[in-house]
Order: structure tokens, then sequence, then C-alpha cells
């Protein structure tokens, strides 16, 4: 399949370099950007081909990702109009905040469309991406999509309509994680542990955590129910240790309240801004 990235910058970078990193053949993918110079510069890193235009690309695509910036969505596609009605690729676009009704009224009638949502964990491999498809796109479609999204970290499938809720939980959380991460660097700090250290100790202490809860999801089959986060906080809070402590401090200035808050503060922007 050859699948065609028209932008080029981080998150389309993070996408091909994962692709090429995991071992695909990334020689049939093909790039655009503009000006031209960063599509040269990164189809030359990875052994894929620049095109010349929008149009020699979606005219050579399988597939053709839309790696632009939401408000360049609808110029870009209008621009297209003619040549994704006479080729007909499947289309994935990676612009938050534009629902798939709203890309499908932007490209031509029966355009096979399917929404991406990568998060900034995509540069490392780790991205947790939330697809959904369009009403003509194929299982076969959407099996495409998640392979190619697959090489830079996991993907649920979701409806258009849980985008704004996938936000909060995924796409702007690392932005969450990192304050904490920092706050309590900073905490580490006051107890006398140097910054660097101090921010090495709790990254990989997050880090941990995270793989744990994943090695649970992940036995579910063979196991039985995997154990909740509540189960794993009750497996550390030893009764009047310094976990629980710590944990019951959290509560009592309203951590839980804030997450929530946060989540919820995150989705209402984002519907406004889809609006």
């Amino acid at each position: 399949m050859r699948i065609g990235f028209i932008g080029a910058g981080s998150m389309v970078g993070a996408i091909v370099r994962g692709a090429a990193a995991a071992g695909r053949d990334t020689s049939g993918f093909l790039l655009t950007s503009a000006g031209g110079a960063s599509a040269r510069a990164l189809a030359q890193e990875i052994g894929a081909a620049p095109c010349q235009s929008n149009d020699e690309l979606v005219a050579s695509a399988d597939m053709v990702v839309l790696g632009v910036k939401p408000h360049a969505v609808p110029g870009v596609l209008d621009e297209l109009a003619t040549p994704l009605a006479e080729h007909s690729p499947l289309v994935v676009s990676l612009a938050a905040g534009l629902s798939l009704a709203r890309l499908e009224g932007l490209a031509p009638a029966g355009t096979r469309i399917v929404r991406a949502m990568p998060n900034i964990a995509a540069g490392v491999g780790q991205s947790m991406t939330a697809l959904a498809p369009g009403t003509p796109v194929s299982a076969q479609d959407l099996e495409a999509v998640e392979d190619l999204m697959g090489a830079v970290g996991r993907t649920v499938v979701l409806a258009d309509k849980d985008f704004p809720a996938f936000v909060g939980l995924a796409g702007s959380s690392p932005a969450f994680v990192l304050t904490f991460i920092d706050a309590l660097a900073r905490a580490g700090v006051l107890g006398g542990i140097p910054r660097a250290q101090a921010v090495e100790i709790v990254t990989q202490a997050v880090l941990g955590t995270a793989r744990l809860l994943q090695a649970e999801a992940d036995s579910e089959a063979a196991q039985g129910r995997p154990r909740t986060p509540a189960d794993l906080i009750d497996a550390v809070c030893s009764p009047g240790g310094t976990t629980v402590a710590g944990v019951v401090a959290l509560q009592r200035a309203g951590f839980s309240d804030a997450v929530v808050r946060a989540f919820e503060a995150t989705v209402a922007r984002d519907r406004e801004l889809g609006a």
C-alpha cells in the first residue's frame, strides 16, 4: 500500500519514523509539505519519496494522511476535491477538533475517511491513538490504519462522539501527568534530592506503575479479572503506613476532584473548538 502524508511536521515525523523503526518498508511512503523542504528532508531520512504537489500525491497513494493544522484542513480538502473524487484514496485525518461529519462534508461525497488522534508519546513509539471510521470505511481500510498507527503505540476504535472524552483521557493528559511529575520532583528537591535526580526517580516510578497496570490488563484473558488501579492502591497501602498517609493527604487536598475538573475543562474546550 502506498501511503501519502500531506504535511511533514512533528506528528507525521513520529509516525513515519515509528514505521521505519518497526521494520516497515517506507519506500512506498509519499510526502509533501508547505514549501517542500521538510518533506524532502524527512523523505531522505526514511528512504521515502517527496512529491512535487498534493495533487500528485493523491493520484499516487492508496491512503492519504492529512497531517496539517486543523485550520488548514478545509482549504486542503477543497484544493484536492477533484483528485480525491477521481482516485478515491482512503483519507486519514490527524486534525484535532474536526468531527467525521465535518470532514465528510468537506470532502467529495463517498470519500472514505478515518479520524485518528495520536498523542505526544508517538514520538517515542508509545502513543495512545483513537480511530473513528466513517460509514463507507471497510474493515480492511480500518485494519490498514490500525497497522500504520500501531507502529507508534496502541490504538483503540471509538465512536466519533467519544473523541472529546478521548482528548481528556489521552490527548491532553500527558500534560497532566507531566504536571504531576514536575510537582513531585520539586517535592523531592525540598526533601534534599537534586532536581535532575528527582525527575529521573519520579519518571521511572510513573513509567513502572503504568507498565504494571498494563500488564494487569494484558493478563486478563489468561488469569481472569485484572486488578484495577484501586486494587493496586490498596495493595501498597499498609495500615498506618507511609503510602496511605500520602494518599489520604492527596484526597483531602482535592486531588481526584482536580483531575476530574481538568478532564471536564479539556472536553468542554474541545467541543468549543469543534463547534
